[in-house]
Order: structure tokens, then sequence, then C-alpha cells
């Protein structure tokens, strides 16, 4: 039987999570990149795992045989959220989208763009944005634009989605393509999907009164954060999905949502910010004698369902003075699932190997795939298939 899957990839500290369900389209929701660059300028390999190829391999294609992604989610603006945008993605209109020369590797292309509201923030010195960051958002502002103007929705490749209304009114005319905060979508590009998938909006939570835009955003407050529930016969599995949202949003959170606990359960949680103390702490460790873990947060982030797996997008993880990812933020975890069911994509299946962790989505819960049996050295595997999979570290 063919389950739907989530794949998280080996990126170092980053994201980038690829959800494939097992409708009859196959649909896709890309949640996050963080595509490096496997030369250096001087032309010398590095030795990070070839993530660009293996997502298309892992994509469909159209009738053009251009690759593409039914949605794809960017949570929030952070280098390590959107690198490798432009260089890998298509944008401005499908008419436009140039054929690759021969040796060349054709560009995806982005069906359905999600975004929170910030896509509107302009380049600043409290929110500075890389040149993919800036990408993004000129490509969300085209497609809002297409919309605001003709006030329907677009035809693949100029849609967009919104998440939560702007605050400060950007979204008043263009209502119909934002989705609120603690709603519930069961579309993706275009396509009911309600009977296999269902997205709940927890985040980006509203400003602090009173809150400035620095601190918002030192905080990663803008962050947009998912329950995405995907079902398989009678059960309905739960994949929590969080960015880089820290302790006070977790706080906040718990304060929301410690009544209806069900509604931060998961199957499948991706660890906040790359396993960071400060999305379970207020507390400095290199500052306070004694941190302490937030209740609050941990309360939020241990809603773990029998048989649940965490998985930290990271680094490998040591028992050193690094944040992130962060030792004692790892051992916190480990005690909300089974031991063997932490998993960190720079040391899955083995820190000399490495191979994107793909878990399946069952009609009785998470399950892992099949790990790779034996390491492959980069030369053997692009001989064998022509995509190189070495082990990435930065």
């Amino acid at each position: 039987m063919s389950y739907s899957t989530v794949t998280f990839y080996p990126v170092d500290n980053g994201a980038m999570t690829l959800l494939k369900l097992n409708d009859a389209a196959q649909t896709t929701l890309l949640i996050d990149i963080n595509i490096r660059a496997l030369t250096t300028e001087d032309g010398e390999s590095t030795d990070y795992y070839d993530v660009a190829t293996a997502l298309r391999q892992a994509l469909k294609r159209d009738e053009q045989n251009r690759p593409y992604v039914d949605a794809f989610l960017v949570t929030h603006n952070d280098q390590d959220h959107v690198r490798g945008f432009e260089e890998h993605f298509h944008v401005g209109p499908v008419a436009d989208y140039k054929e690759p020369e021969e040796g060349e590797t054709g560009k995806i292309l982005i069906h359905e763009l999600w975004t929170s509201y910030r896509f509107w923030e302009r380049d600043s010195e409290s929110n500075a944005l890389c040149a993919d960051a800036k990408s993004v958002n000129r490509e969300m502002k085209r497609r809002v634009g297409l919309y605001a103007e003709r006030q329907t929705v677009q035809g693949v490749g100029d849609r967009a989605i919104i998440f939560c209304k702007d605050p400060d009114g950007g979204t008043n005319n263009v209502l119909g393509i934002v989705r609120e905060l603690d709603s519930v979508c069961g579309q993706i590009n275009g396509r009911e999907l309600a009977w296999k998938c269902e997205i709940k909006i927890l985040a980006p939570l509203p400003r602090h009164e009173g809150e400035v835009e620095e601190e918002f955003n030192e905080r990663n407050r803008g962050c947009v954060i998912l329950s995405i529930r995907v079902k398989e016969g009678t059960y309905e599995d739960r994949l929590l999905m969080p960015a880089d949202a820290e302790v006070d949003i977790w706080d906040a959170m718990w304060k929301k949502w410690n009544a209806q606990k069900s509604e931060l359960s998961y199957d499948v949680l991706l660890t906040p910010h790359h396993t960071s103390w400060h999305s379970l702490s207020h507390d400095s460790r290199s500052q306070c004698e004694d941190p302490k873990v937030s209740a609050d947060a941990r309360s939020s982030l241990s809603q773990s369902k029998a048989g649940a797996f965490i998985v930290s997008s990271s680094k490998p993880i040591k028992d050193d003075d690094e944040d992130p990812p962060c030792f004692p933020s790892k051992e916190e975890y480990v005690q909300m699932v089974d031991k063997d069911r932490f998993l960190c994509t720079e040391e899955y299946p083995r820190e000399d190997s490495v191979d994107p962790i793909v878990i399946n989505l069952t009609g009785t819960g998470a399950q892992e795939g099949p790990r790779k049996a034996k390491a492959r050295s980069s030369t053997a595997a692009v001989a064998a298939t022509g995509v190189a999979f070495p082990h990435g570290t930065t």
C-alpha cells in the first residue's frame, strides 16, 4: 500500500520538509528550503547532501516535463529557510518559464505560494532580508497583486495564500486568499482535500500591545506554525510544524490550548528552531547558573501521541555548548518519546552517511521508512544513479 509520507531533508541548521499525500493527484506541500551550493566559489566540492536533486526526484512533472510543487510554504524569511529559492524555483508567470539548456537543470514551478502576511515587510535593520527572502517577497507580491486586481483565484503558478490578517490592513482587499488564525483549511492548490488532509493555522500570533518590531522579529513571533492532520482510514496522523518559534510563543500556546490539549498533539514533531534551548527556556545557558525549562512551553511541545517521532532538522547534536542544536534541549525532547524515535537529520541513519528521513503516515500512526543498509561514497552514488549523496555539515 502506498502511504502519505513526510520527508525531512538533511540541510544542517535549516529546514526543508516535503509532505506527499497519497490522493490520486499525489499532492505535494513543501515547507521551507535550505539548498546550499555543492561547490565553493573556487570550484571545490562541498560535503553537502544534494537535496536539490533529491527534491526534484521526489516531485511530479507536468505535461511539459517541468517539476512542480502543488504548494510551497515559507514559514518565515530567515536565510536558512529560504536559501536556494532564486536558483532552484521559477518566479514570474508560468508563460515565462525558461526551458533548461543542455546540461542545465530545470527550475521548479510553484503552483501555489504560501507565506504569512509579513511578505510586505521591507528590508530594514530590524528585518534584514537576504536575496532569496527578497525574491520570495517579490513573487508573493506579484501573485497577491493579481488577486487584488481581479478578485478571483488565479491559475497554477499565480496562486497565493496568506496566513493571518495583516494588522496594518494590508490584507483588507484580498481576504479571499487569507487563512485566519485558528482556522482549518482543507484545500491545497485549488483542490478540496479535507477528506485526506486538514491544516490548522496556530500562528503567527499577533504582536503584543506595545511590543516593538525589533523584539517581535528577534523572538521569531511572525513564524507560521501549522498542525497538519493527514487522514488514513479511521486514523489521523498529526504533524506539528513549528518553524523557529521561541519560548514565549509556546508559553502562549499552552495558555490558549491547555483545556484542549489535542490541538497540540502530534505523531510527528519538528523541533522548533533546530532544537534550540531558546524554544524551551527564558533563561540563557551562558548567563544563568541554573537555567530552567519553562513548564508551559514544555507542556505545549510534549503532547506526543503513542509511537510519535520527534525530528531535529539540525547539525549533529553533541554534548557541548552549541546552540542550536542544544544537547540539554535534546534531552528534554527524548523524554517526550521513545529514545529511538528522536531523529536528527544530520545523524540519519549515521552521521558519516546521511539520507532524508522518510516517515510513513499510516492507518495506525507514524512509521519510519526503511533505512539505508550501508554507507555510500559520493563517487559510488554518482556512478550508480547520477546523484551525489554525501554527508552534510558546515
